[in-house]
């Protein structure tokens, strides 16, 4: 197999550079010119029709059939202008990724092009094959997608895309946005029902997303000629190369010519469906970047975040590039995250996590921020598990990525004014001097700091004006993650407003009833924060002290959804049935299963077809070395030794391959899920991955250059 790894880096030296121009001199001359939203609407529909459109989309209604006609006629009239052929129902099965079934609008039958109402409110892909965590059976295989009007349909490539919830015949969801949707209705209507205690023209509130999302990028022949990256995803060997990402010099660094070619196009191509990317650059690791993109309302925030992968994914293939969004694809160096900053907002426009210097707003801001933290004190479990999958186990307490340990960051400034509540009910948030730093340079201005320092080591840290979720992996839908966490807030804003009216009830004055809430959450949810450095082992000792959970295994982290909380929690604010989240949690648990298994089969396969072989042939020439040097009474011991290392690591590759393969025989007999998933986890992963690793790691130094079979960290990290 050495031939393809050189064949590969043959190929890599003959890449030119694919050039990319802006369509037009401005972004904003052809930004969402793919996307058939508001604004098109407003342009194609008659005008009553328009206003009945906004307001459903704006107040949640139901679309009447007659409207969903005009909107579908306007839509088709759009895309065939274009120049699409198709449309196609676009949704978030729970495989992680999309799924898409094209219908071309050409009727043979009337011999024109047709598209109705309902084809565009309904349609009816097989559900037969999409997990469903045992709701439906194979051979049972209707399955509906229903039209998202809150999310605007786009034209990628020739096929009119209409984002939709997906669910089974029997009405159970079987998508990640449906209760996406249903946890930003709750958390809109209780946020609305607290703001209200302030000023009631707020009628709406929206949560807001800004999704960072990290990824590597490799050369195509390197990756095609490592069988794990085609397979797994990520490397399952691979020596740590001489330099890593320790001389911290990528970071922002100048972005290599072949990717920065590849980032202009991506993001062309994003802007043309309305995805709002701004932000481009390296990230610490080699081979490692960033693109973020402006805030948006979270579903449509998640679809395009879902979107833009699969951009991303397509564009680098024009490149002769993979992009990889696997959470830990190389040991030893930093992991993919996806930073969800979330935040919340009224419909006049306020921030509800921004600071004012009026004491009147800052007690509306202080009762979000504190009941925030509240909530994730109280369902900091369910939380990790919204963010559990067996790719984000590697990455979560490894190299900058926030420990397993739910946690909350607030800074200095924000610590001092929860203190100064709780100890004397005072609200006021002093912007003086301390928010500027001087330094000392004629020529630079004094900057203006910003409330809070940033912790990397956070899983949910305050950074001034929005709550950063760090923990979310790379690859995962955000929805998941979102759904958890607007949910757990809507609850505790819920707690929050009948606390309150109790109080007031009871004839305390409004402010001082908020107050004395306030106070109360404060010192309940104390142990969930934590400033200091989420990596040390007097973190981890005194998480245990404080009662936090440090779960760090998905199996286990899975089990949150399960419990009694929880489930009480979907249900009561209509967001998952019991048996709903059971069926969840179980396709999480196959998902789980499966990813270790593809993963351990990749180890097998690569140890005892490509390493074991090249070891032995490299061994037999040191054999005939070293029986030379005998015949010419030349010390051969040095050569010998190496023999015996090279012996020592096949015999412990050999042993653990087929130690785990009989492993992987019982385990796979159990019938239990939830214990087929632990054992997966404890009695495979943890007790054979890094054993086989170590092995074939250490031959990779013994073995010729010449003879290794497979492409090397420093070649798939450095060379582009």
């Amino acid at each position: 197999m050495a031939h393809l790894r050189f064949e590969a880096l043959r190929k890599l030296n003959e890449r030119g550079r694919v050039p990319v121009d802006l369509p037009k001199p401005l972004i904003s001359q052809f930004f969402a010119e793919n996307v058939f939203g508001m604004e098109q609407l407003r342009a194609t529909l008659a005008p009553a029709i328009f206003k009945k459109v906004s307001s459903a989309i704006k107040n949640h209604e139901k679309i009447d059939d007659t409207t969903a006609d005009a909107v579908a006629s306007a839509a088709k009239s759009w895309a065939i202008a274009k120049g699409a052929s198709h449309f196609t129902h676009w949704f978030q099965p729970m495989t992680g990724g999309t799924a898409e079934k094209h219908d071309s609008f050409f009727d043979a039958l009337s011999g024109i092009e047709k598209f109705k109402g309902s084809e565009l409110v309904q349609q009816e892909p097989d559900a037969s094959s999409f997990p469903s965590g045992g709701i439906r059976s194979t051979f049972e295989a209707r399955g509906y997608t229903a039209w998202d009007p809150t999310s605007p349909m786009f034209l990628y490539g020739k096929t009119l895309c209409i984002p939709t919830i997906f669910v089974s015949y029997t009405g159970e969801t079987l998508d990640a946005k449906s209760p996406l949707l249903k946890a930003l209705k709750a958390v809109d209507v209780s946020a609305t029902r607290v703001c209200q205690l302030f000023d009631k023209d707020i009628n709406h509130v929206t949560a807001s997303l800004g999704p960072e999302q990290e990824y590597f990028v490799v050369d195509k022949a390197l990756f095609m000629a490592r069988p794990d990256l085609v397979m797994a995803g990520k490397t399952v060997f691979g020596h740590a190369p001489a330099r890593g990402q320790q001389m911290e010099d990528h970071y922002f660094g100048s972005i290599p010519g072949r990717v920065y070619d590849f980032m202009k196009e991506f993001e062309i191509e994003c802007w043309k469906l309305g995805i709002p990317v701004r932000t481009r650059h390296n990230e610490v690791a080699p081979s490692q970047f960033e693109v973020a993109p402006l805030f948006e309302e979270v579903n449509v925030a998640n679809d395009h975040n879902q979107l833009l992968m699969d951009v991303m994914s397509r564009v680098a293939d024009k490149h002769e590039l993979k992009v990889l969004f696997h959470e830990k694809p190389f040991a030893g160096l930093n992991g993919t995250g996806k930073h969800n900053n979330w935040s919340l907002i009224t419909n006049t426009g306020v921030n509800l996590y921004a600071p004012t210097s009026s004491a009147r707003d800052n007690l509306l801001f202080l009762t979000f921020f504190v009941t925030t933290i509240k909530a994730v004190h109280e369902h900091a479990d369910l939380l990790r598990a919204s963010i559990a999958t067996a790719a984000n186990d590697f990455r979560l307490g490894a190299n900058e990525a926030p420990p397993a340990i739910m946690s909350v960051f607030i800074g200095s400034q924000m610590t001092a004014v929860l203190d100064e509540l709780e100890k004397k009910g005072n609200v006021k948030i002093e912007k003086g001097d301390n928010m500027y730093m001087k330094l000392g340079i004629d020529q630079i201005p004094e900057i203006i700091l910003d409330a809070t320092d940033r912790n990397r080591t956070s899983p949910f840290a305050f950074t001034g004006n929005k709550f950063e979720f760090r923990a979310v992996g790379g690859s995962d839908n955000c929805a998941t993650a979102m759904t958890a966490l607007n949910l757990i807030v809507a609850d505790q804003l819920d707690k929050f407003h009948e606390a309150v009216t109790a109080e007031i009830e009871k004839g305390t004055e409004k402010r001082l009833a908020i107050v004395n809430v306030l106070r109360k959450y404060i010192k309940e949810s104390k142990a969930i924060r934590f400033e200091g450095d989420g990596y040390s082992d007097e973190w981890v000792k005194e998480a245990a002290k404080r009662g936090l959970s440090n779960i760090k295994n998905t199996p286990r982290a899975l089990d949150a959804y399960l419990s009694k909380k929880s489930l009480e929690l979907f249900e009561k604010h209509g967001v998952l049935s019991h048996k709903e989240v059971e069926a969840r949690n179980e396709i999480r648990l196959e998902a789980y299963i499966k990813r270790v298994q593809i993963e351990a089969r990749v180890i097998g396969d690569l140890a005892m077809n490509h390493i074991i072989p090249t070891a032995i042939v490299y061994q037999n020439k040191l054999i005939e070395n070293a029986n030379g040097l005998k015949g010419l009474g030349v010390d051969n011991k040095t050569v010998v030794q190496t023999i015996k290392e090279i012996s020592g690591h096949i015999d412990a590759i050999k042993n653990g391959v087929r130690e785990m393969i009989e492993e992987r025989k019982r385990v796979n007999k159990m019938t239990d899920t939830h214990k087929r998933a632990i054992a997966y986890c404890e009695d495979i992963k943890e007790a054979y991955f890094d054993k086989i690793r170590d092995a074939v790691d250490k031959l990779e130094l013994l073995v010729d250059d010449e003879d290794w079979p497979l492409v090397k960290y420093r070649e798939l990290l450095f060379l582009r």
